[in-house]
């Protein structure tokens, strides 16, 4: 984990120097992404598909781009060097939203045990506000795609995101006690093998890894249409609300987002 940290505060000085020795005028574009979410987390049996896809939810952001690369026509001028023909700088603001239910076959309905009705009793919702900025780098020339070279623009990202999380749990499990009934402090209500204090909602930031493969497409002159799958990993474990530490809980919380976007590049 240590290694991971250090490696994104390297990428974060790295992105930093490149944009110093970037030319002082930029290119803004201003864009808008959605799509569907799988949330990664304790919730549910790994590498279930019940899980991946129940546990799905929604994302919405907006994104902001620093280009390099100029054209005769915005009267600018500009050294034609890799970095600029190449990279963007992209910064963002989102938001994502998830239900989350235990599925797979600890929870099954066809099991009748106590441990099993607490688990189809548990759920939850994990709210995340992300800021941050990501290095976008392009194979294909940005100058050509702006100039219509090519109509499509495939690129890959990686950057660093600071999350707000805001979790939320309830749970309709039965327990004899009838006082204990709906009580998301009693771990009487929880399956029996987590640990005492499993189960937390107080509200916690994290810094996460964010990398994503996409393509943007030519529309117009100055728009265009973009889809991306990105990968988010959470330097944290309760992003959901649930760090129950066992066998099988190796990994923190993180997600994947299909999203689709429109870009305008600012004139």
């Amino acid at each position: 984990m240590l290694k991971l940290k250090n490696l994104v505060l390297s990428f974060c000085l790295l992105l930093l120097t490149q944009i110093s020795q970037a030319q002082l005028g930029l290119y803004h574009e201003l864009g808008v992404i959605a799509g569907p979410v799988q949330f990664r987390s304790d919730f549910g049996a790994r590498d279930d598909s019940s899980t991946n896809f129940g546990n799905t939810g929604f994302g919405v952001g907006v994104v902001h781009y620093l280009n390099f690369t100029y054209t005769d026509e915005h009267k600018h001028t500009f050294t034609n060097t890799y970095f600029n023909d190449h990279f963007k700088v992209r910064s963002e603001l989102s938001y994502n939203t998830t239900k989350l239910e235990h599925h797979g076959q600890w929870a099954d309905p066809s099991r009748t045990n106590e441990n099993a009705k607490k688990l189809r009793g548990h759920k939850g919702s994990a709210n995340n506000f992300d800021i941050g900025a990501q290095l976008e780098y392009s194979p294909l020339s940005l100058g050509e795609f702006q100039s219509y070279g090519h109509k499509f623009s495939p690129y890959l990202t990686l950057g660093a995101h600071y999350t707000f999380s805001s979790a939320k749990v309830s749970t309709d499990y039965q327990n004899p006690d009838p006082s204990a009934i709906g009580d998301v402090t009693d771990p009487s209500n929880f399956y029996s093998f987590w640990e005492p204090g499993s189960v937390d909602v107080s509200n916690s930031n994290s810094w996460s890894v964010v990398s994503s493969v996409g393509v943007s497409y030519k529309l117009t002159r100055m728009s265009d249409l973009i889809l991306d799958l990105r990968w988010q990993y959470y330097f944290s474990d309760w992003v959901d609300g649930l760090n129950h530490q066992l066998p099988g809980n190796e990994s923190n919380d993180w997600l994947m987002w299909l999203s689709v976007g429109y870009v305008h590049y600012l004139d």
